[in-house]
Protein backbone atom coordinates (compact mmCIF):
# COMPACT_ATOMS: atom_id res chain seq x y z
CA UNK A 1 0.00 0.00 0.00
CA UNK A 2 1.59 3.65 -1.36
CA UNK A 3 1.73 6.15 1.54
CA UNK A 4 -0.79 9.06 1.51
CA UNK A 5 -0.11 12.00 0.27
CA UNK A 6 -0.01 14.93 2.35
CA UNK A 7 -2.78 17.70 1.21
CA UNK A 8 -2.08 20.96 0.20
CA UNK A 9 -1.91 24.26 2.14
CA UNK A 10 -3.15 27.72 1.31
CA UNK A 11 0.24 29.72 2.35
CA UNK A 12 -2.27 32.82 2.23
CA UNK A 13 -5.10 32.01 4.67
CA UNK A 14 -4.14 28.46 6.21
CA UNK A 15 -7.04 26.65 4.23
CA UNK A 16 -5.95 22.64 4.11
CA UNK A 17 -6.81 22.31 0.06
CA UNK A 18 -8.20 19.84 -2.66
CA UNK A 19 -7.81 20.89 -5.51
CA UNK A 20 -4.72 23.11 -6.84
CA UNK A 21 -5.90 26.46 -5.73
CA UNK A 22 -7.25 27.66 -2.77
CA UNK A 23 -11.28 27.94 -2.62
CA UNK A 24 -11.73 30.74 0.46
CA UNK A 25 -8.74 33.29 -1.18
CA UNK A 26 -8.42 32.42 -4.16
CA UNK A 27 -4.21 31.57 -4.36
CA UNK A 28 -2.31 28.95 -5.80
CA UNK A 29 0.27 29.43 -3.85
CA UNK A 30 0.26 26.12 -2.00
CA UNK A 31 2.92 24.57 -0.18
CA UNK A 32 2.99 20.74 1.41
CA UNK A 33 5.12 21.91 4.03
CA UNK A 34 2.63 22.16 7.23
CA UNK A 35 2.11 20.67 10.51
CA UNK A 36 -0.87 19.91 12.44
CA UNK A 37 -4.62 21.24 11.87
CA UNK A 38 -7.85 21.67 13.51
CA UNK A 39 -11.17 21.63 11.93
CA UNK A 40 -13.86 24.77 12.48
CA UNK A 41 -16.94 23.92 13.14
CA UNK A 42 -18.44 26.88 14.44
CA UNK A 43 -16.36 29.64 14.05
CA UNK A 44 -18.82 32.53 15.41
CA UNK A 45 -18.25 30.36 19.07
CA UNK A 46 -14.87 29.47 19.14
CA UNK A 47 -11.94 31.11 21.38
CA UNK A 48 -9.25 29.43 18.81
CA UNK A 49 -11.22 30.65 15.62
CA UNK A 50 -11.25 34.31 16.75
CA UNK A 51 -7.93 34.01 17.56
CA UNK A 52 -6.67 32.99 14.30
CA UNK A 53 -8.98 35.19 12.74
CA UNK A 54 -11.49 32.40 10.97
CA UNK A 55 -14.41 33.27 10.43
CA UNK A 56 -15.65 30.48 7.94
CA UNK A 57 -15.56 26.60 8.90
CA UNK A 58 -13.40 24.24 7.18
CA UNK A 59 -9.87 22.71 8.02
CA UNK A 60 -7.51 24.99 8.57
CA UNK A 61 -2.96 24.59 9.20
CA UNK A 62 -1.75 25.38 12.24
CA UNK A 63 1.76 25.57 11.06
CA UNK A 64 2.59 26.91 7.57
CA UNK A 65 6.39 26.92 6.27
Amino acid sequence: MAPKKQPNVCRNCHRVVDGEACVMCGSSNLTQDWAGYLVIIDPKNSDIAKKMNVDVPGRVALKVR
